[in-house]
């Protein structure tokens, strides 16, 4: 591990269209959770996707990996756990999903940083933790 940082905390909270027929969280969701909870975290660190964007850094998901341990259900509160790793040019946040203290999803998305050209990029050092 090159480089870690602290758990990072989001809280979201379950609507009613993220639930399937049988009344629980729909698969797919848990992505766009990753994705919600990944975004706090880089305006926490002073480093908001828009900002980066605008200055022709895009963050690309070049892996996803989901591992669901129990159901969530519509008003259901969330907390997710964030975690980022730095591997190299890639890079990957964890992430760990709870009802309470009870943790029912877990996975990471891999990345790294390109041009707009997709060309990749090194931009540790650029308020990104090492």
């Amino acid at each position: 591990m090159e480089g870690s940082t602290k758990n990072f905390r989001h809280k979201i909270k379950v609507r009613y269209a993220e639930t399937d027929q049988m009344g629980i969280v729909h698969h797919s969701n848990y992505i766009i959770y990753f994705e919600e909870a990944r975004t706090a975290f880089m305006e926490s660190i002073g480093r908001p996707y828009h900002e980066m964007e605008r200055d022709g850094i895009l963050i690309v998901v070049i892996e996803s990996y989901v591992k669901y341990i129990k159901p969530a259900r519509f008003g259901d509160e969330l907390e997710i756990s964030v975690r980022f790793e730095r591997m190299g040019v890639k890079f990957r946040f964890y992430y760990e999903v709870f009802r309470g203290e009870e943790k029912i999803a877990e996975g990471y998305t891999t990345h790294v940083f390109t041009d707009r050209n997709f060309r990749v990029l090194r931009p540790f050092g650029w308020g990104f933790p090492s």
